[in-house]
């Protein structure tokens, strides 16, 4: 065992940086001048703050008995507060907090301003190596809700300036805080909130009592809502691109304020409005909705090193209108999950912001990956689920994949007939194509046949873009290498940045890139043998050979920020494409069959034309006529 030895290096190095440490606290030092202003500074803040007291204590009394002096405090505060100086007497009108939580989020209620301060949930945690800080959506000032008061003597308040007086009852498990800012014991603004157990979704109304003589209600107040969200994930950029603002507006049409640096819209008729992160969501909702709003959506990442605490900085301005004299709003919050199940079990559209794809991308993402996926994953481990989704689904697609490849063997034993179909009726493009649909029909083959089945399965490739990087179940769940599927998989942090890669490499990518590559090598070189080599496309098999190369560099640069759970999906789902294509091509098809096919359908009466084909068939006759006419008049 080795001895430890004195280090004489390291002694002389602790008692310079004690020297140090202690010359610099002696420099320091106050002065006997800077202590005595110190000093005085305290007493005289002390003084301030007892004075202070004093007069919010008299002016307290002041609504029970009054004096001439109680009289003076209560006009100094009408003179900045106008007719919410009652407010201010108020034992609630300081920086106090009243708390409601359940199993799910935790708000924290502030009486300045009557607003949510904090909005924490219980069950998420940020992405952040070594820590369990929770997700929160607002902390720190990160909010504000204001309405502007527009007073009779014509003054501008606004609440989140004002103090509310906060009365916290229960209704059996639900809990309800009533926040009220008042003129009077009769008249007042409340908002109300009502916490229901193991529930996201808040009730919330705002409603007026009494305030018609003290505010102008002759036009609606401005609601102003404002939110700058937190980065909660281990990509901020690839979050980003994630958040925005979501509104319903004009009974049910769902939109969004632009994506990218700054989008603004003007919706009317707004029934929601909804702060969209990437995998969670600020959402307000009204029964009764805003005739007019504005809505403003502004990125904060200028720069992924530098800013790394916000996404974006979202605005809300609606307006509140009042129906005899009275404002009576029933809306709701909701701070919670961005999951497609959570947000439709409340039957309120709210599903609609989890960005699935318009039309038929949006259809498989709901009724088939979202169904099935959700099934796999609730028995098993989330990159074990993937893979087994993925087989599934490709197994699902082998039929058009078989029809397609015998389409192709089909098209690669005619080739020899048509190369001398083109040869022979080289100079005239019109009877050639012509003998060749003759040659089709005669054979029993539809040249479609083979991009058809193709066409069938892009929508499923697509929707699966769509799909990977919305779902909430793959956020923090790490598979292999993979320490969160919802995010990309570095397995190598680069010490620069390569412009449009990033700073990392990911693996789940580069086996996706590979797999693609052998697919396409595969399927490239009898797609060009089963293809007969057309006039004035000379170039077209060295066009197809240079995207064998280029795809798979598309992936390596694109996919490499994206969630490594979609790679994931890509690779396992091009593999299995490689093998039953191997399967099909090896085992299955037999050339000699299908060339013997063909030969005994030459045979027999030519298929009947479909109507499409009858209709091409006319159309090149008419042209072939058209063009003869000219030749005889020439």
């Amino acid at each position: 065992m080795e001895q430890k030895k004195f280090d004489i290096n390291s002694f002389i190095g602790f008692v310079l940086i004690f020297g140090i440490l202690i010359w610099i606290m002696y420099q320091n030092r106050p002065s006997e001048t800077e202590l005595a202003a110190e000093k005085a500074k305290k007493e005289q803040l002390a003084k301030q703050t007892e004075n202070k007291n004093a007069a919010v204590k008299t002016v307290a009394t002041s609504t029970s008995a009054s004096t001439p002096g109680d009289s003076l405090q209560l006009a100094q505060l009408q003179k900045s507060l106008g007719a919410f100086a009652y407010s201010a007497t108020l034992p609630s009108a300081k920086a106090g907090f009243t708390t409601i939580e359940n199993d799910l989020v935790v708000l924290k209620i502030a009486n300045k301003g009557g607003y949510i301060a904090e909005a924490t949930l219980k069950n998420y945690k940020r992405f952040e190596k070594n820590s369990n800080e929770l997700v929160s959506l607002i902390k720190n000032n990160n909010s504000d809700l204001n309405i502007q008061l527009n007073t009779a003597d014509n003054r501008i308040l606004n609440t989140k300036d004002l103090f509310f007086e906060p009365t916290l009852t229960k209704n059996g498990e639900d809990q309800i805080l009533t926040m009220r800012l008042k003129s009077n014991e009769n008249a007042f603004l409340e908002y109300r909130y009502v916490l229901h157990p193991n529930n996201y979704m808040i009730d919330f109304d705002v409603r007026s009592q009494g305030l018609n003589k003290i505010i102008n209600t002759s036009k609606p107040l401005d609601l102003e809502w404002d939110l700058k969200s937190y980065s909660n994930e281990k990509s901020i950029s690839y979050e980003n691109r994630y958040a925005e603002i979501y509104f319903e507006y004009e009974d049910g049409k769902i939109d969004y304020a632009g994506v990218g640096e700054h989008g603004e819209e003007t919706p009317e008729k707004v029934s929601f409005v909804a702060y969209k992160q990437h995998f969670f969501s600020s959402i307000l909702l009204t029964n009764k909705p805003f005739e007019t709003s504005k809505l403003e959506s502004t990125s904060l990442v200028n720069d992924e090193k530098v800013d790394t605490t916000f996404t974006k900085q979202f605005t809300a301005n609606m307006p509140l209108a009042f129906s005899n004299g009275e404002l009576d709003y029933k809306m709701n919050w909701y701070f919670g999950p961005t999951d497609y199940k959570t947000l439709k079990q409340y039957d309120k559209n709210l599903q609609k912001i989890v960005p699935l794809g318009w039309g038929i991308f949006g259809w498989i993402n709901k009724f088939i990956f979202i169904p099935i996926f959700g099934f796999i994953s609730s028995y098993l481990s989330l990159g074990i689920a993937i893979i087994v989704f993925t087989i599934l689904i490709k197994l699902a697609m082998s039929p058009i994949t078989y029809k397609s490849y015998v389409s192709q063997a089909k098209m690669k034993v005619l080739r020899p007939e048509i190369a001398e179909i083109n040869e022979k009726y080289k100079g005239d493009a019109m009877k050639k194509q012509q003998e060749t649909m003759k040659l089709y029909n005669k054979a029993g083959v539809n040249p479609m046949a083979g991009c058809i089945p193709a066409l069938i399965q892009m929508p499923f490739l697509y929707a699966a873009f769509q799909f990977f990087p919305s779902a909430m179940q793959l956020r923090q769940k790490g598979f292999l290498w993979a320490d969160d599927l919802s995010s990309f998989d570095a397995v190598v942090k680069l010490p620069f940045t390569i412009p449009v890669y990033g700073d990392h490499i990911s693996l789940f990518p580069i086996l996706a890139a590979i797999a693609i590559f052998f697919y396409m090598k595969m399927t490239t070189g009898d797609q060009q043998m089963a293809a007969p080599q057309q006039e004035g496309m000379p170039d077209m098999a060295k066009m197809m050979k240079i995207m064998i190369y280029i795809s798979p560099i598309m992936m390596l640069l694109f996919f490499n920020n994206y969630g490594s759970g979609l790679s994931l999906y890509y690779f396992i789902s091009n593999l299995i494409t490689i093998g039953i294509m191997y399967v099909i091509k090896y085992k299955i098809v037999d050339s000699d069959k299908i060339h013997a096919q063909i030969q005994e359908n030459k045979k027999k009466e030519p298929k009947k034309q479909s109507k499409f084909q009858q209709r091409l068939q006319e159309v090149m006759e008419q042209q072939e006529a058209a063009k003869s006419s000219t030749k005889k008049k020439k």
